[in-house]
């Protein structure tokens, strides 16, 4: 067993550039452009928020739904036309009918997917800049680092602040590539496109039983290497790992854990039991699933609220505990929506109102006064409409919490009214 490690090489230069400060109409004008770009984000921000509930309230239904008529299967290996096109569950091993094939590195493996990485050893170039006045200009100094790296995309180095020295290849010689069966059933069932999509538990393939497959190829721990020295490699070199996700055989060389345990009971002397030999070697990913039962074949169900059902977890679960991890899943989805069409709210405004900050922006504790005050008020307004958003998009659900919802919005409001001096309010 060999593990190859790189020594990357590292270069640095600093550049300094400069320019005239803006003047005030400039200034005017780059603001201007920002409030508009502000005013396509604060109204992208009401669509994002308002189809945001009713996605949610429309996918809550759906589960509910689904829970509701979904039917276990007595039997995976066996057909009822009485479940014809019905809502079933069901769990079990995955099979395919075919192993996967790489040719070109001599492997095979029965699973649902196999996938070839290809990373290239090449330059990667790094920037840290800042800005500081000087003599009435504006300067920005950026220290520009170059640092050899296994990247598995191509680095253009034409884009490069200095490309001499840093010079990468245009392309890689291999390229990577995912596999997947034609054919992926749990028991008699086959599944459909989109439930072996959801089959991405990806583990790294160990390479330790295999050859160099080639007189130009070296194989050091998992990875095979396109390199004369793979301990000291060169800008352009390659290096190979493949990774696989359903297994649908036994394996013994798949994951440490499986050897190591074996070595152990051949290391005691001890004969090993027929138990431990399945515990060990019996690999097969094993799934759960639920969707629509059409003949032999497990395909989507569209429900009454107009969403699709079609759902795979690794492991055994049941019905319960599949449609949990929905509304979990639901759940999560619903509120980084609603947290990132706030924030879209909040930069919006921010962006229209910046004109204030700009009229002011010669005089510093004017503009320090007033950036603090633009960024309240943007908190407070972004803060109320989301929340009268979403409560205009449950309003047809749920009408009481839509109501709740209204209330809570002029909350933000009468907070900061209630900081401002009376003077100013009269």
């Amino acid at each position: 067993f060999q593990q190859f490690s790189d020594t990357g090489s590292r270069k640095e230069h600093v550049k300094i550039t400069s320019e005239t400060k803006p003047g005030f109409l400039e200034r005017l004008s780059e603001t201007s452009a920002g409030m508009l770009i502000g005013l396509v984000t604060f109204l992208l921000a009401f669509y994002l928020l308002f189809t945001n509930e009713g996605r949610a309230l429309r996918t809550a239904k759906s589960l509910d739904e689904g829970l509701s008529l979904v039917v276990p299967l007595d039997s995976i290996h066996s057909i009822s036309q009485q479940n014809e096109g019905r809502l079933v569950h069901l769990a079990g091993a995955l099979s395919t009918s075919k192993p996967l094939f790489d040719p070109s590195y001599g492997l095979s493996i029965h699973a649902a997917k196999l996938k070839r990485n290809v990373e290239m050893y090449q330059w990667v170039e790094y920037e840290d800049s800042k800005e500081y006045e000087e003599n009435g200009e504006i300067k920005k100094e950026t220290k520009y680092s170059y640092n050899t790296e296994w990247k598995s995309e191509v680095v253009n180095s034409r884009n490069f602040d200095r490309e001499i020295g840093h010079k990468n290849p245009s392309a890689m010689a291999v390229e990577s590539f995912t596999a997947v069966s034609s054919n992926v059933q749990v028991g008699s069932f086959v599944l459909s496109k989109g439930l072996v999509d959801k089959i991405d538990d990806f583990k790294q393939l160990s390479l330790s039983h295999l050859e160099d497959p080639h007189a130009d190829v070296i194989r050091g721990g998992d990875y095979f290497y396109h390199s004369d020295n793979p301990r000291r490699p060169e800008v352009g070199d390659l290096r190979v790992s493949f990774f696989y996700a359903g297994l649908s055989g036994d394996d013994p060389y798949l994951g440490s854990a499986a050897k190591v345990s074996l070595q152990q009971f051949l290391y005691f002397g001890s004969s090993v039991p027929n138990s431990v030999t399945s515990k060990y070697f019996s690999l097969s990913s094993k799934v759960t699933v639920i969707a629509r039962q059409r003949g032999d074949q497990l395909v989507p169900y569209h429900t009454k609220s107009g969403d699709v059902l079609e759902i795979l977890y690794p492991g055994d679960l049941s019905v319960e505990e599949v449609f949990q991890k929905e509304h979990e899943s639901n759940s999560m989805k619903t509120w980084a929506l609603r947290a990132a069409g706030w924030l879209s709210m909040f930069v919006g405004i921010s962006l229209m109102t910046r004109i204030f900050y700009t009229l002011v922006d010669w005089f510093p504790v004017v503009r320090d006064l007033v950036n603090v005050g633009l960024k309240a008020f943007a908190l407070c307004v972004a803060s109320s409409l989301s929340l009268l958003t979403i409560s205009v998009g449950w309003l047809f659900y749920r009408p009481l919490w839509a109501l709740l919802l209204a209330l809570l919005s002029i909350v933000p409001i009468l907070v900061a009214r209630a900081r401002v001096p009376p003077k100013k309010q009269q």
